[in-house]
């Protein structure tokens, strides 16, 4: 197996690279900035992708594709939006190759030059509502709920695995209504949703609540948010959700008749989350040996591996460890049995550890003389042997309570790195010593820029369940109506 982890406490960034890479997740790509996602690493994301596929349907949503290649033109027409994205985005001028007359390999053609740049998607506002424009007439067309699974492009100088690549894959929701009430209300329950993976499916707490001025999606009058924490005490955004207005059907002309016969403008919303979760699941959960999986994230819940000598032995387990896979697979437990004899078990166990599988079932001839199975927990490492002839309800009961496990050991870890200021000094400490802090701000755009520039902290978001209580900032001494949340962030 590979050597051991560098420490959290040691080099974190380094260890989060080693997991990543060591874990069979992801690698550098050739391409500067891009990632491979390698199979085990997209497993996950499937599981990721098909729950939140399943929520989608369940709350209305449709999914549709569309273009890669926006004009240029139309990212032109909003402009908070172009301003947000203009330093990010990838542009195509040139549509052909040929080969240099030197010999020296092929060069773009100058002839071949497009009458108008195309924008590599950076997001999809622009070229879904110039659509939408054609598919709303009248208040029958509405609501359109609509998502799009996809990949998109934002030329980034720093880049890390997961957590910020020039390319990355994710879903965006695009959807078009007839009152604000509506819109508001979809980017709310949308928001809901987020939460409710994130928590129930990623066993990763999180706080909902809405972004700054300053931190707002460009072109949007509200962005929701869901903020979590990393072990490492640095803020993590998991999913956004944004309140539109009618900013979009504005630019594009996007209007509908009303049931009185009027023309008004659509309301709009986009919501999104991506691959960036994956590194969200690494920090949250993982250790210094390796990657911990909850179990309804993990591509294979339970991993049996053989111990025996010489093939006689080899057949006897196996015969029995076939068993034992079927009785899980009856439950909806995802199993794989490792009989490769290219590898020793410890190299296995070792491997399975890495790569976070949540239990790790062991059977060997002397186990099988006594009618007993290995059990080892991968969150707690703790190992216990049970029956075999129960271990299927065994085993169901581990998955359950591991999934809780990781959930409330990252709910405490998140509680012991909150705290409260009330002094710029104090402030000043915590946000270096990491974690959540609670502020008084007093409100405006200069006072953020400031706290920005002088501590690296960002306001995360203004929790949705903040509690109204009088204060004063603790850059200005401005009166404050209620506490926000800062820290420092990814």
């Amino acid at each position: 197996m590979a050597k051991k982890l560098t420490s959290r406490e040691e080099d974190y960034s380094q260890w989060y690279n080693e997991i990543v890479q060591g874990a069979d997740l992801a690698e550098n790509s050739g391409v500067r900035g891009c990632m491979v996602i390698k199979p085990y690493g997209y497993a996950i994301w499937e599981k990721m992708q098909a729950e939140l596929d399943r929520k989608f349907k369940e709350t209305g949503h449709e999914n549709a594709y569309f273009p890669l290649f926006i004009p240029k033109s139309y990212l032109s027409k909003e402009a908070a939006h172009v301003e947000g994205f203009a330093k990010e985005c990838a542009v195509v001028t040139h549509y052909r190759l040929k080969n240099a007359e030197d010999g020296s390999g092929v060069i773009v053609d100058p002839d071949a030059k497009l009458e108008e740049e195309l924008i590599v998607r950076p997001t999809s506002e622009t070229i879904i509502w110039d659509t939408y424009r054609k598919w709303i007439q009248s208040y029958r067309d509405l609501p359109i709920l609509v998502n799009q699974w996809a990949n998109v492009v934002r030329w980034e100088m720093r880049t890390r695995l997961f957590l910020r690549t020039a390319e990355f894959l994710w879903q965006e929701g695009h959807t078009a209504h007839a009152t604000k009430k509506e819109a508001i209300a979809e980017t709310e329950q949308m928001i809901d949703v987020y939460a409710d993976f994130a928590q129930n499916f990623m066993a990763m707490p999180v706080i909902k609540g809405v972004k700054s001025e300053n931190e707002r999606f460009a072109g949007a009058l509200e962005t929701y948010c869901i903020e979590a924490l990393m072990q490492d005490g640095k803020a993590l955004q998991a999913g956004t959700s944004h309140f539109l207005g009618q900013n979009f059907a504005k630019a594009f002309d996007v209007k509908y008749a009303t049931k009185e016969g009027k023309q008004e403008y659509v309301w709009a919303t986009s919501w999104g989350v991506s691959t960036r979760l994956m590194g969200a699941l690494v920090m949250t959960h993982s250790d210094d040996r390796g990657l911990v999986l909850p179990p309804k994230l993990a591509p294979f819940q339970v991993v049996i591996v053989p111990i025996y000598k010489g093939d006689d032995q080899l057949k006897k387990v196996s015969e029995v460890a076939l068993k034992v896979k079927k009785s899980l697979e009856a439950k909806g437990i995802s199993v794989k049995f490792d009989n490769r004899d290219t590898h020793k078990p410890g190299w296995k166990f070792a491997e399975y550890e890495l790569k976070g599988v949540p239990l790790r079932l062991a059977l060997g001839a002397r186990d099988l003389e006594n009618g007993t199975i290995e059990v080892a927990r991968r969150d707690t490492l703790e190992k216990e042997t049970y029956q075999i002839a129960d271990i299927d309800v065994k085993v169901e009961h581990l998955l359950e309570k591991i999934q809780e496990n990781l959930y409330q050991k990252a709910i405490d870890f998140r509680e012991e790195k909150t705290y409260k200021a009330d002094s710029k000094e104090e402030f000043v400490k915590l946000i270096n010593q990491g974690g959540f802090v609670y502020a008084h701000w007093d409100g405006t755009s200069e006072t953020e820029e400031l706290i920005k520039k002088e501590t690296k902290a960002t306001i995360r978001c203004i929790p949705l369940d903040a509690v109204e209580e009088e204060g004063v900032c603790l850059f200005t001494g401005k009166p404050s109506a209620k506490r926000v949340l800062f820290a420092k962030a990814y």
